[in-house]
């Protein structure tokens, strides 16, 4: 090969050389302009992502909402945001008063123990019956099926206070009332298939609707601060006969007892 051409050849490879290089500066530019991209990309998703979530967090639970809502109070209450219940035509100053948790085991055995008993006591008149509920369980096991029965139970009581008393009965009754540990109280489904085992609830679309709608959710927030605000309930139930805490009587003769000794009956 001649020297003229040898150094031709030459000129060619380091051109095609060059241009070679300059194909992958330009792919490399290229990768790294889409790495650059891609990464903005997913930043800004995240950032999305992030404060979506913030915004989420952020937002109130449908009970903290209920919380700050206008209270609707049921039919059948007075005082403040409708939190007094009193049942009962006794022309006696004696009351009778109250404090549960819907959730409460405790207070479902009393209920079915003596809870007959005490709701003939105001029927025949010798005390009227007060109620003050609270929600503590749902704070100390988690869920919510202690607020949302205390709404369910404010439906009931705006279509009458038997209505209010039987509902409570079958809550706490053996074939209905859960274990304190499960939630499912918090369904409205069930809610409503233990009201239709009560005459003036069941298949009553009103009562239906408000515990659907939760009508009566922000007045359950309301009665439940009333509770958490009474200093010498300390548990449930607690019985107060004329204002004064008793010793929870744990049969009808027991019961019976408590009456006497604080002068209701002879």
């Amino acid at each position: 090969m001649s020297k003229r051409n040898s150094q031709a050849a030459k000129t060619a490879a380091r051109e095609r050389l060059r241009q070679e290089r300059e194909r992958q500066a330009k792919r490399e530019k290229t990768r790294r302009q889409l790495i650059v991209a891609g990464s903005m990309v997913a930043v800004l998703a995240l950032a999305g992502g992030i404060g979506y979530a913030v915004v989420q967090t952020n937002q109130p639970s449908a009970w903290e909402a209920a919380a700050d809502a206008k209270v609707v109070a049921p039919a059948n209450t007075s005082g403040k945001n409708g939190t007094t219940i009193l049942i009962g035509d006794s022309k006696s100053d004696n009351v009778v008063h109250l404090y549960e948790d819907p959730r409460c085991p405790a207070c479902a055995s009393f209920e079915q123990t003596i809870g007959e008993t005490v709701n003939k006591g105001m029927e025949d008149g010798d005390y009227k019956l007060s109620f003050t509920l609270g929600t503590f369980l749902d704070g100390n096991l988690g869920g919510e099926g202690s607020k949302n029965a205390l709404s369910a139970l404010g439906a009931a009581l705006n279509v009458s206070t038997d209505a209010f008393l039987d509902y409570k009965a079958a809550l706490y009754s053996a074939e209905y009332h859960p274990a304190e540990t499960t939630d499912e109280l918090a369904e409205d489904d069930y809610l409503i298939k233990v009201a239709n085992t009560v005459d003036a609830l069941k298949g009553n679309k009103k009562f239906q609707d408000a515990v659907e709608k939760g009508t009566y959710d922000a007045w359950a927030m309301k009665m439940s601060d009333s509770f958490a605000n009474t200093e010498d309930v300390k548990s449930t139930p607690t019985i107060k006969i004329n204002d004064k805490v008793i010793t929870n009587p744990e049969t009808v003769d027991q019961w019976k007892t408590a009456l006497k000794d604080a002068g209701v009956t002879k």
